[in-house]
C-alpha cells in the first residue's frame, strides 16, 4: 500500500488501490483494515473524494502536540524528515486539540523561525483523564481548571457529576466529551486528592496526572508469583556458570534491588577481562503474557523522593531476579577482554548463572580503594578486585573521553524529607568515582551488545541520540561568547569533541555549572528507535540499553534479541517484532519521557512548598536566563529557579538587549546578564502556579535609598538570612 502510494505520485481512491493491486474478495477486505490503520497511525492521510495519501506528499506533518501555556503548540513529528523541526501552530489553528494528542498538521508556510500550520486532523486523543482544581458554579454543575497549564481548557463538570468534590479541591476528571468547535470539554469527577496545602497531596496530584498506577492488577500479580522462586539445576543446566569468578554488586546505599553485577580480572601482558552480569529477567517474564504486557504499558520505572512506581512486582523486581549476596541468580552476561590501554578486543555473550560475593554501596566501595582501613579488613578478599576495577574504569574513561564523549558531571540535587513527605532540606548529590566505576562498565556493556545485534541483522532497539539542531548550536554559540568560549562556524557537521573541548576549558571555572545546563540544553533527547542511528553524546557508532531489564522495558527486548540469536532465532517471530519496532521504540521514549517529566515536576514542586516559608529570607544566585519579561534566577544553596520579574526592577527603566543576554538600564547603564551573581529576596510563592518570585537586593535598597550608582555590584555566596 505505502509503495504503491510512493511510487505513483498522487492520493488514490480505495478502488483504485483494489485494481492496481489486482486484490480478490478476501484482499479488498484486508486492505480496508489495513487503511484505516495506516490512516490511525498518521502514516496516510484520508482526503476530498474518498482518497488517500502519503502527508509527505501533501505537506502534512503527524505528530504530537506539545502546547504553551501562552496559547499556541508545537507538534512535535513522529518521524523528522532532514531539515524539518517542530511545526509551530498558532493559538487559532489549534482547533479542537488538546496538549499531548496526536494530530496531523498541515505546513501553510516557511518562516525564519521553522515551519508553521494549522491542525486538520485528531488521530489520537491523549487526555482521559485530566488533573485540576474543582470550583463550582451552583446548580449548573461546575468546572475544572486544568493542573497542567499546557492543557488550554477548563473542563465544564454536569451537576451531579462532581463525586462530592468541594470548591478548592483537587480533583481526578474523566474526559466524558472532548472539546468541539463550540464548547469546552465535558467530564465527570472520578476522584478527589485533596488540597494544595494538604501533606503528601503533591504526590497523589503527580502521579494522577501522569496517569502512573498505584498497584498491579491481580492476574499481574499471580503471574509474578508463580515465577518467582530461586533457579534450580533445571534452570542452571546449560548456562555458563560464573559462580566461582568473583562478582560483586555496588549500588546506593539504599537500593533495594539489584540488578547488575560485576567482575574484573588482570591477565598476562596487562590485558583485563570484565565480566558484566545482568539479572536474567527474560527468563521470568513471558512474552505476551500480563506480566510482560504491563511492562510495556508502563515502559519504566518512576522514582521519586519518597516512593518508585516500579516496572514489575516486587516479587521480581526485590527477589528473584535481583542479585543479591551468597545466592544464586540467572543472568544474561557479557565478557569482555581488553587491552593494557583499555580498549575492548573481543566481546562474548552468555546465558549465565552467579552468586555475589558482596553487596556493597557506592560509599563502601570507595572507602575501600580510598585505604579505610576498617572497610578493607572487612571486606579484605575484595580489596584486590576493587582496585582493579578503579584502574580499569579510569581506563576505560580516558579512551572514551579521547573519542569525544561528553561528560557534564553536574551536581544533583538531593531532597531531605520529613516523615510526610515534605521537604525539608537540601543538598548536593555525592558524585563518587566508584559510581563512574559502574558507569563505565555499563556503557562498555551496552556498546557490546549494540555492536553484536547491529552485526547481526536482527530486530531489535537502539538507545540513539541525534546530532543537535544547528539552530540550537547557534544559540549556544551566541551564549557563551560572552564568556570567551567559542564553537566552530561549520554547524552543520558539529562534532561531540567540539563540545568537549569546551567542557574542558570550563572545568573548574565559576560558568562551568551555568554553560554545562545551556550546552545540555543545546542537545536533543536520547529515544529508541528501531535503526542504530549512533549516540552523539557518547560518541558511539552504536549504544543499546542492555544493563535495566528490572527498571527499562527496551532492555527486556534487546535481551529477548540476544537470547533468539544464541538459540538460533526464529524466523516468524523476528518478522512479528519488525513490525512493532517502530510503535515500541515511539511508545517506549514516550513512557521514558513521561516519567522524567513526573519525576522533574514533583522534585520542583515540593522546592516550591519548601520556599513558601523562606519569604523575606536572601540567598545569592546566578542568572540562568533573561528575557524581556525578567531574569531566571537560580539559587546556590538550595538549587531552585525563581522569576526577578522585570516589573520589580524599579529603579530604572530597563530594555532587553537580545544579542548580549541582558537587561540595561536606560538612565544609568546598568545592567544583569546571564551567568552574573545576585543576590535576591523571595518576595512571593505561588503554589497554585508552582512559580517563585525572587526582588533583587540591589534594586531594593537603591529605590530604598540606600544603594549607589553604578552597575549592580557583585554578590559573594553565602547562607540564607532573615531580613
Amino acid at each position: 500500500m505505502l509503495d504503491l502510494l510512493s511510487s505513483h505520485g498522487r492520493p488514490l481512491s480505495v478502488r483504485e488501490v483494489v485494481r492496481r493491486l489486482e486484490l480478490d474478495g478476501p484482499g479488498r477486505r484486508e486492505l480496508k483494515k489495513v487503511v484505516r490503520g495506516l490512516i490511525a497511525d498518521g502514516e496516510v492521510v484520508k482526503i476530498r473524494g474518498a482518497r488517500v495519501g502519503l502527508p509527505s506528499r501533501m505537506n502534512l506533518v503527524a505528530g504530537r502536540l506539545q502546547c504553551s501555556p501562552a496559547g499556541y503548540g508545537f507538534v512535535v513529528p513522529d518521524e523528522r524528515r532532514e531539515g524539518r523541526g517542530d511545526v509551530f501552530v498558532p493559538a487559532g489553528g489549534l482547533r479542537e486539540a488538546l496538549h499531548g494528542d496526536r494530530v496531523v498538521v498541515r505546513v501553510e508556510r516557511e518562516t525564519t523561525k521553522g515551519p508553521e500550520g494549522r491542525i486538520i486532523r485528531i488521530l489520537e486523543r491523549a487526555q482521559q483523564r485530566v488533573v485540576g482544581r474543582y470550583e463550582s458554579d451552583g446548580r449548573f454543575g461546575g468546572h475544572v481548571v486544568p493542573f497542567d497549564r499546557r492543557i488550554l481548557q477548563e473542563f465544564f463538570i454536569p451537576a451531579g457529576e462532581e463525586g462530592g468534590a468541594k470548591t478548592g479541591q483537587m480533583v481526578q476528571v474523566e474526559v466524558t466529551q472532548p472539546p468541539s468547535a463550540k464548547r469546552n470539554p465535558i467530564g465527570t469527577v472520578v476522584g478527589v486528592l485533596g488540597r494544595l496545602t494538604d501533606p503528601g497531596v503533591d504526590l497523589k496530584v503527580v502521579m494522577a496526572k501522569y496517569d502512573l498506577p498505584d498497584t498491579f492488577p491481580p492476574e499481574v500479580e499471580d503471574e509474578a508469583g508463580r515465577v518467582a522462586r530461586r533457579p534450580g539445576r533445571k534452570e542452571t543446566a546449560g548456562r555458563t556458570d560464573f559462580r566461582d569468578w568473583t562478582t560483586v554488586t555496588i549500588d546506593p546505599a539504599t537500593a533495594k534491588d539489584h540488578d547488575d553485577a560485576v567482575g574484573v580480572e588482570r591477565l598476562e601482558g596487562g590485558r583485563w577481562r570484565l565480566a558484566v552480569h545482568i539479572a536474567d529477567v527474560a527468563h521470568y517474564v513471558r512474552e505476551g503474557g500480563p506480566l510482560d504486557q504491563e511492562a510495556y504499558l508502563r515502559g519504566t520505572s518512576v522514582y521519586f523522593p519518597e516512593k518508585v512506581v516500579p516496572m514489575l512486582p516486587h516479587a521480581l523486581s526485590n527477589d528473584v531476579c535481583s542479585l543479591v549476596e551468597g545466592t544464586d541468580r540467572l543472568t544474561q552476561s557479557v565478557v569482555l577482554e581488553l587491552d593494557e590501554k583499555g580498549r575492548v578486543e573481543e566481546a562474548t555473550f552468555h546465558d549465565g548463572v552467579i552468586r555475589s560475593a558482596a553487596s556493597l554501596s557506592y560509599q563502601n566501595a570507595q572507602g575501600i580503594v580510598d585505604g579505610e582501613r576498617a572497610l578493607r579488613e572487612r571486606f579484605s578478599s575484595l580489596v584486590a578486585d576493587l582496585e582493579a576495577m578503579d584502574e580499569l574504569a579510569r581506563l576505560m574513561r580516558r579512551r572514551r573521553f579521547d573519542r569525544g564523549s561528553l561528560d557534564f558531571d553536574l551536581p544533583e540535587p538531593k531532597l531531605i524529607l520529613d516523615e510526610d513527605g515534605e521537604m525539608t532540606g537540601i543538598v548536593a548529590h555525592e558524585r563518587l568515582d566508584s559510581m563512574r566505576v559502574i558507569e563505565e562498565f555499563m556503557l562498555a556493556a551496552n556498546e557490546a551488545v549494540a555492536a553484536r545485534l547491529h552485526r547481526s541483522g536482527a530486530g531489535s532497539l537502539y538507545r540513539i541520540h541525534e546530532r543537535p539542531d544547528p539552530e540550537k548550536v547557534q544559540e549556544f554559540g551566541e551564549l557563551v561568547a560572552s564568556f570567551g568560549y567559542r564553537v566552530p562556524e561549520n554547524l552543520e557537521t558539529i562534532r561531540p569533541e567540539d563540545f568537549q573541548r569546551i567542557t574542558r576549558q570550563i572545568q573548574g571555572k565559576p560558568e562551568q555549572k551555568l554553560v554545562s545546563y545551556l550546552l545540555l540544553r543545546t542537545m536533543k533527547l536520547a529515544r529508541y528507535h528501531e535503526d542504530n542511528l549512533g549516540h552523539f553524546g557518547l560518541a558511539a557508532d552504536m549504544y543499546a540499553h542492555f544493563t535495566s531489564p528490572i527498571r527499562r522495558y527496551p532492555d527486556l527486548v534487546v535481551h529477548r534479541a540476544l537470547r533468539a540469536l544464541r538459540e538460533g532465532g526464529d524466523a516468524e517471530r523476528e518478522a512479528r517484532l519488525e513490525k512493532r519496532l517502530p510503535e515500541m521504540g515511539r511508545h517506549l521514549s514516550e513512557a521514558e519521557q513521561r516519567a522524567t517529566e513526573a519525576e522533574r515536576e514533583l522534585i520542583e514542586w515540593k522546592k516550591v512548598r519548601f520556599m513558601a516559608e523562606k519569604l523575606g529570607e536572601t540567598f545569592s544566585g546566578y542568572v540562568t536566563g533573561v528575557q524581556a519579561f525578567g531574569l531566571f534566577v537560580e539559587l546556590e544553596e538550595v538549587y531552585v529557579q525563581g522569576l526577578v520579574h522585570v516589573s520589580s526592577m524599579t529603579d530604572d527603566y530597563y530594555r532587553f538587549d537580545e544579542k548580549a543576554h541582558r537587561l540595561k538600564g536606560e538612565n544609568t547603564g546598568r545592567f544583569y546578564r546571564l551567568g552574573d551573581r545576585v543576590e535576591v529576596q523571595v518576595v512571593r510563592v505561588d503554589l497554585d502556579r508552582r512559580q517563585i518570585d525572587f526582588a533583587l537586593v540591589d534594586v531594593l535598597e537603591r529605590v530604598a535609598g540606600r544603594g549607589n550608582s553604578g552597575r549592580g555590584r557583585p554578590v559573594r555566596p553565602r547562607g540564607p538570612r532573615r531580613r
